[in-house]
């Protein structure tokens, strides 16, 4: 960085600067400088300190310097503020937690590192920092621990104790294995102890649960940021109780009767749910009641750096005098509101630090303002101040010649040119267009050597804005500044372990919807454990329709599938043995024979015909992606590769594109047409509704403006001229894009050469509009995108058929979303509202009933008069909806009070808060849809999930609260609510008349059928599925519940036991017990032979192996597939104790000669194997 360094030292300010600060003559002010050049200067200033502080005023800001300062400084952390007014909610998410618990472990490192935060931030009151390490727990291999007092202690730790580690802050023990998931790790890891010794530590994979990576040591900081042994919670709550009652006797002398029930109330809630849960509750507003007696028992986050090399800096400290002012004045009003009416105890309102109290915590260190005007600063008595010239570089807009004529200019008044791009060929590429201008600029990634006068270099970095020092003769231009928009944002490398997928038995519960492939419909029961003939098993227990009972052995558990149907229609059981199921599944699979034969004939259709092969990558289409202002996700990656060798290739393009909103399906959208449009053919783009219609065409045109690509909107917002001009224009080929409603459809509509169509949800369309559509798709390439998730079982039943690209990666720079679960509080909405308008965002206030819509709407305006506020809701008239969302669209209103209708489609990255009233009443995949739509920009998201407390929810208070704890985070829970919505996706993809079907035998079941029957029609091989094998064999197979404790995960064992079909997935399964439940017993062992023994069997035509007295025996399947005259030699060959006994139903029968039937699982395998062999020479006799 040399580059950069060198004529920082030249200036004399810079170095007198430095001698003032290393003497410890500070706070200094700097005055002249501007935000483009802070973080150059402050990296200036590194050697004074290995740990830099910048303070600045706001989120917006914040995020602004780290991405500066990422070009200096790869390692650069932001701790975010918490919102004090909101954290009185019952829970809230750990997203911020986990930033700040990040930032406090990178301090108690060793390790240089720069801090970016805001004044607020250091505000609330924390536990000092001493109880972090004091509470840090380090183990390293060879260790001992003793496992009661290590849970104890997690316990304390805010970790909470589950079957299963899957999120953050979670820990579960096993035997002698501990899993944890520390907040500042990325993934989970476990300890593998030996005894009470650690033998070994590895990092695991959520997904699959098996280790990945071995670690020497973990250090374990705490999950939550108010912690306490069980001593000082007693004697906090203790304390509130007394609080409580004080307050209450006051509230009722003064005849507020109403006020003082609020109090007790909200206290007895608190109570509860800090039982229930103490880690995710609310404890930031009772900090000075649980904190330890004393002085020094709470702190600033400012204090924190006390022993190391710290050098803080105040980004424009009167902005930050003003905004620490204002969080003060806010908190206070919002409080003492609160206090008045009783939500809040009088000690609540003492958990921030004043203004002053802050400046003076500061002044400890040694202390640089920053400043662009030279004003006194309030409270900050400054010891120096020195002056800088500083200047913004000026801004091209695209003007090539304008840069080139400056950079002349410059180099002849020997300055020193550095100009930035974001990648080294582009970076090149700047070179070789500036030496058309006769400017010789060198390339230099590294910025390594000192720039000479008249010198001009490129190299690669970004910054927002280049800056100037007009007395050093050094300016740096950035790629923004010569290309205006944004630059691209660097991509964090995301941990991703490509570990098994769990086919997981779907959290079944008792009572759960069950199909059994043979029986129907039934209820799940439990696991119940029966002995017969001293041999224990575990069988599931399903109760059917008129009180009779089957018991399914656990180790046959792949004839049961989870119901799941799209709603919540409580369906009808099936009676035991009545042919009533037997018809069901005939008419289902006759249905799913149909929509395979229409699959694959379409599919062989569109093999047989050739499309248009469209020109590989020009150098036009690299530099257009580069100029993608985000990082494409590697799912994204992957669609936009198969989507452009479809397109290349002879063979017509049918491909769908399967993401939610915002996960950068348009994206891949543009690439493909701009792609077309570099072959000289047209683009057709359409969209289900108009606002959508204009989302897109903004998108494209400003995305295509400097290529020359002619974009044209059809639709209803357009004049009857301008659609005429742009119908002529389609027909002459002057149109190059044309994106528009079902208008596109239309009859006078004739393109010149159509090479692309790309729809936006298909299934928002019309029959007629269907009908139209395949017209034209004849023989043109054709991208469907859809944000209806595609389940993966329907998934891999189409593959082949369909071509899909599926995005589950969320994109990166998305903040997490601070979601708060409290009661309706009207002061909290106010606030909400405020705080969102105040920061230029708008809000969606969900309120789930047409009916009195337009009152709860004036209820807000009222509430809060500064806001614009409109509704909306599906059962508007089209054009009146359209208005009100293009209003929303384009910023006029504030906060929109809708339906759930929010949740399809639109993108508006500005809203940032989502209220949803009466949210316990939506489903968990409605709420996850709903929050997904907020959140979108890099600004922190807010939702406020609220309800309404009466007395019955208080009995179903921790169901939800645990439901709406999973919620919080983007963590397992997505996995359920991804299910039924995989449900309605499947049902949208495969029409109404499928959709009934699925309903009949359940989702699962319906996509094997499809499976089979695509498979037998494209002439792959299914075995006569319709028998099943079953081993009865006297050992003793079980998982003992010594072994696994939790029934869910037992149940998870049993099932993909079950699915082993060959030796490999036998060991792999084994490894895997072994790693996460230690050495598996005998009875477990004797588990796995028996399903492999049966996967081999079902090979062989065998429907069952039994051990009789003794003999053992295996029955035939009738129209097994065998060769017959090889039986004689097998009998033979086993010493004729093998015996064949031909009828209706065929059998083997083995006689055992000793009673000792130890080795009878052997012998059983041994002679299924030699059966098999006689089945595969059958095989080989029908081909030859």
């Amino acid at each position: 960085m040399e580059t950069l360094l060198s004529p920082l030292r030249e200036l004399d300010e810079y170095n007198q600067l430095k001698i003032a600060v290393e003497k410890g003559v500070t706070p200094v002010n700097v005055i002249g400088s501007i935000d483009a050049q802070k973080c150059h200067f402050i990296y200036g200033l590194e050697e004074l300190g290995d740990v830099r502080l910048i303070i600045t005023h706001n989120e917006i800001r914040a995020k602004e310097i780290m991405e500066d300062y990422r070009m200096y400084d790869r390692n650069v952390m932001y701790y975010p503020a918490k919102d004090l007014i909101f954290y009185s909610a019952d829970v809230h998410g750990q997203a911020i937690v986990k930033e700040r618990l990040k930032v406090i472990k990178a301090i108690a490192g060793e390790e240089p590192v720069t801090i970016v935060t805001t004044i607020d931030a250091g505000m609330d009151f924390c536990l000092p920092f001493r109880k972090y390490i004091q509470n840090k727990l380090s183990i390293r291999e060879g260790d001992t621990l003793d496992l009661t007092e290590m849970q104890r202690r997690l316990a304390e730790l805010g970790y909470e104790n589950v079957a299963q580690v899957e999120r953050e802050g979670e820990f579960s023990v096993r035997g002698g294995i501990l899993d944890l998931f520390p907040l500042t790790e990325e993934s989970p890891c476990r300890i593998d102890l030996w005894g009470d010794e650690v033998d070994t530590i590895c990092s695991i994979d959520v997904e699959s649960q098996r280790s990945v990576e071995k670690l020497e040591e973990i250090e374990i900081y705490p999950a939550v940021e108010v912690f306490m042994t069980e001593d000082q919670a007693l004697r906090g709550l203790r304390q509130i109780g007394l609080d409580m009652e004080e307050c209450t006797t006051q509230l009722k002398k003064q005849g507020r009767k109403e006020e003082a029930a609020r109090l007790r109330q909200n206290v007895e809630n608190f109570r509860e749910s800090f039982q229930a849960y103490h880690g995710m509750v609310n404890l930031e507003s009772y900090v000075t009641y649980f904190a330890e007696p004393g002085a020094g028992s709470t702190g600033s986050f400012f204090d924190y750096f006390e022993g190391r090399d710290v050098m803080v800096y105040l980004d424009e400290p009167n902005r930050c005098v003003e905004k620490a002012e204002a969080v003060e004045y806010e908190f206070r009003e919002s409080m003492s509101g609160r206090l008045e009416k009783g939500y809040i105890l009088p000690k609540q309102m003492d958990v921030l630090h004043s203004l002053p109290q802050l400046l003076q915590k500061l002044q400890q260190y040694p202390l640089v303002l920053l400043s662009t005007l030279d004003t006194p600063v309030k409270d900050l008595p400054v010891a120096r101040k020195f002056y800088f010239q500083v200047q913004s570089s000026p801004s091209y807009n695209n003007n090539f010649a304008l840069l080139a004529k400056d950079i002349l200019r410059l180099k002849k008044k020997q300055y020193r040119v550095l100009l930035l791009s974001a990648s080294e060929t582009r970076g090149r590429r700047l070179c070789e267009d500036l030496l058309d201008y006769e400017i010789n600029a060198v390339y230099d990634g590294k910025m390594e050597h000192a720039l000479g006068p008249g010198e001009v270099m490129v190299s690669r970095g970004s910054v927002r804005h280049g800056f100037e020092y007009p007395n050093l003769n050094f300016v740096i231009v950035t790629e923004s500044d010569i290309f205006g928009g944004l630059k691209k944002k660097k991509k964090k490398k995301v941990k991703r372990y490509d570990g098994a997928s769990i086919h997981s038995f779907n959290d079944l519960k008792i009572g759960d919807y069950v199909v059994h492939e043979n029986h129907g419909l039934g209820i799940y029961q439990g696991i119940e454990k029966i002995e017969r003939d001293h041999i224990i098993k575990d069988y599931l227990k399903i109760a059917y329709a008129a009180g009779s009972n089957l018991y399914v052995p656990a180790t046959s558990l792949e004839v049961l599938q989870k119901y799941a149907g799209s709603d919540a229609k409580v369906p009808k059981l099936n009676r035991l043995n009545s042919p009533e199921w037997k018809k069901t599944k005939a008419r289902v699979r006759g249905a799913v024979q149909d929509i395979a034969e229409d699959l694959v004939r379409l599919y062989a259709a569109r093999q047989a015909r050739q499309g248009h092969s469209f020109e590989k990558d020009t150098v036009w289409q690299k530099e257009f992606e580069e100029l993608f202002p985000y990082d494409e996700t590697e799912d994204q990656l992957k669609a936009i590769e198969a989507t452009k060798a479809d397109m290349e290739s002879s063979r017509i393009m049918d491909r769908l594109i399967c993401g939610d909103v915002g996960y950068g399906k348009t994206e891949i959208a543009i690439r493909a047409a701009f792609k077309a449009v570099m072959d000289s053919r047209q683009v057709a783009f359409l969209v289900p509704t108009t606002i959508l219609a204009v989302q897109h065409y903004n998108t494209f045109a400003q995305r295509m403006k400097d290529y020359g690509v002619n974009v044209e909107l059809l639709c209803r917002l357009r004049t009857a001229s301008e659609q005429k001009k742009t119908i002529e224009g389609i027909r002459k080929g002057s149109v190059d894009i044309v994106i528009g409603t079902h208008r596109l459809l239309g009859k006078d509509i004739a393109y010149k050469n159509l090479g692309l169509l790309i729809v936006d949800e298909e299934q928002r369309f019309g029959v007629t509009h269907k009908e139209k559509l395949k017209k034209i798709k004849n023989d043109i390439d054709v991208l469907t995108l859809t944000a209806t998730p595609i389940p993966r079982t329907l998934h891999m039943s189409l593959v082949g058929i369909r071509d899909m690209s599926v995005l589950e990666e969320p994109p990166l720079d998305r903040m997490p979303i601070q979601t708060f679960v409290m009661e309706k509080n009207e002061e909290i909405v106010r606030e909400a509202i405020l705080r969102e308008i105040g920061r230029g965002g708008q809000v969606y206030y969900v309120y789930n009933r047409v009916g009195n819509m337009d009152i709860v709407a004036n209820e807000i305006a009222k509430l809060v008069p500064e806001a614009a506020v409109s509704f909306a809701h599906g059962q508007m008239n089209e054009r009146e909806l359209e208005k009100t969302m293009f209003r929303f669209v384009s910023g006029e209103v504030d906060v929109l009070v809708a339906t759930t209708i929010v949740e399809t489609g639109l993108d508006i990255p500005n809203v940032n808060t989502i209220m949803i009233e009466d949210a316990d009443r939506l489903g968990l995949s409605q709420l996850y849809q709903l929050r997904g739509r907020v959140g979108r920009s890099n600004r922190t998201a807010y939702a406020f999930l609220m309800y309404k407390r009466d007395k019955m929810l208080k009995e179903v208070a921790e169901k939800r609260l645990a439901a709406i704890k999973e919620f919080t985070e983007l963590g397992s829970g997505f996995k359920i609510s991804m299910r039924d919505l995989e449900i309605r996706g499947a049902g949208n993809l495969l029409g109404a008349d499928q959709h009934g079907h699925m309903e009949a035998v359940g989702y699962d079941l319906y996509c094997k059928m499809l499976n089979d029957a695509v498979k037998r029609l494209k002439g792959g091989t299914v075995v006569c599925q319709d028998y099943d094998t079953s081993v009865e064999i006297k050992v003793d197979a079980f998982i003992p519940v010594g072994y696994i404790k939790n029934e869910l995960q037992k149940l998870d064992i049993y099932k993909r036991i079950a699915e082993i079909e060959t030796e490999e997935e036998q060991s792999d399964m084994i490894d895997e017990l072994v790693d996460r439940f230690g050495e598996p017993p005998k009875s477990v062992m004797n588990l796995l032979d028996i399903a492999l023994l049966k996967a081999q069997a079902h090979r062989a035509y065998i429907t069952e192996v039994a051990s009789r007295a003794d003999t053992l025996r295996f029955t035939m399947h009738p129209e097994a597939k065998i060769n017959a005259a090889g039986i004689p030699d097998l009998i033979m060959e086993m010493g004729n104790r093998l015996r064949f006994v031909p009828g209706a139903e065929p059998y083997f029968a083995y006689a055992l000669q000793d009673r000792n039937k130890s080795d009878l699982l052997a012998r059983a395998e041994s002679i299924v194997g030699r059966i098999a062999e006689l089945c595969e020479q059958s095989g080989e006799k029908e081909e030859g």
